[in-house]
């Protein structure tokens, strides 16, 4: 009898998403901030991709990286936002097994790529700050096209493994994820088979994607620091750093929650679930929404199209 039960919930044909639980009745109230970041964060990346697209001065480096930014934000929100809002309005909680995995993916993937677009950032800083007469010629149209290309191809090759090896657990103890999207450990600690392998994978990735890189754009920091502090005046030490304010604030937006998440994950187990879950979603909303506000009221270039824009509209 048991084995048959188990057998039956191996490959199970969907799973249920509970939300928050505890808060259930404030769902439609939690909804309200989110879908608020959520519209904010769609509005603000296609307004940096229109920007860009249009105004060919934007047609640099910087500007391209921060259209992949834009474009990982845009999936990265979507591909946990409209489900969400679905479980908070219409208590639609049903999520296909499939489509759970694949929702497991883009969050983990796109998570990676947009970890590697601020390395890549932080190298385009590097470059235009520390060797500025090679600036145009390193960061040539192919070289970054190249350098996005790779950024995916990491990001995709990180996270892949994480639904394939949940894919193959038995999930014979129930179906029901305590959680707003299938977040990999909240999925795999329904799997009733020794799921180490799929904890240790997910802290490598964790790991390899946070503090990794962290570390190298600590690096590129460290030099393009030295190279600004090597400048003769203090107007033009101020000048070449505030070039970098805006990344250096995305960066902090991004990886100080992204941080905390992972180490509330492993080590926090004292901490509520619906703290968990809130915080958990509030760090896959914000960057999305932050970066193109930071971006764009730091960046004059940015600042002047889109005054520029709405000044032409208002004429």
């Amino acid at each position: 009898m048991s084995d048959s039960n188990t057998t039956d919930f191996t490959n199970p044909s969907n799973f249920i998403l509970l939300g928050v639980p505890g808060l259930e009745a404030t769902h439609v109230w939690i909804s309200i901030p989110f879908c608020t970041m959520y519209i904010i964060a769609i509005l603000g990346n296609f307004t940096i991709l229109f920007i860009v697209k249009t105004e060919p001065s934007l047609h640099g480096p910087m500007y391209y990286f921060l259209c992949m930014l834009a474009v990982t934000d845009l999936v990265l929100c979507t591909s946990t936002v409209p489900k969400m809002m679905s479980i908070f309005w219409f208590n639609s909680r049903e999520i296909d097994f499939s489509a759970c995995l694949t929702q497991m993916f883009f969050i983990h993937c796109f998570f990676a790529i947009e970890s590697g677009i601020f390395i890549a950032m932080a190298f385009d800083r590097y470059v235009a700050i520390c060797d500025p007469l090679r600036h145009s010629t390193t960061l040539r149209n192919p070289t970054v096209a190249k350098i996005g290309l790779a950024v995916v191809l990491r990001g995709s090759t990180l996270a892949l493994p994480c639904p394939l090896l949940a894919r193959q657990l038995p999930y014979c103890r129930t179906n029901i994820i305590p959680h707003t999207c299938c977040e990999h450990i909240a999925m795999v600690n329904l799997a009733c088979a020794d799921t180490r392998i799929n904890n240790y994978y997910g802290l490598i990735v964790a790991s390899s994607t946070i503090c990794l890189d962290m570390f190298f754009i600590a690096v590129s920091y460290t030099q393009i620091l030295r190279a600004i502090f090597s400048l003769p005046t203090k107007d033009a030490r101020l000048k070449t750093f505030l070039t970098c304010g805006s990344h250096l604030i995305a960066i902090l937006a991004f990886y100080i929650p992204g941080l905390f998440t992972i180490l509330t994950y492993r080590f926090g187990h004292n901490v509520a679930l619906h703290f968990h879950i809130l915080f958990g979603n509030v760090c896959l909303l914000v960057p999305p929404m932050l970066n193109p506000i930071i971006f764009g009221v730091r960046t004059k270039q940015i600042r002047d199209r889109v005054l520029r824009l709405f000044t032409h509209k208002g004429t």
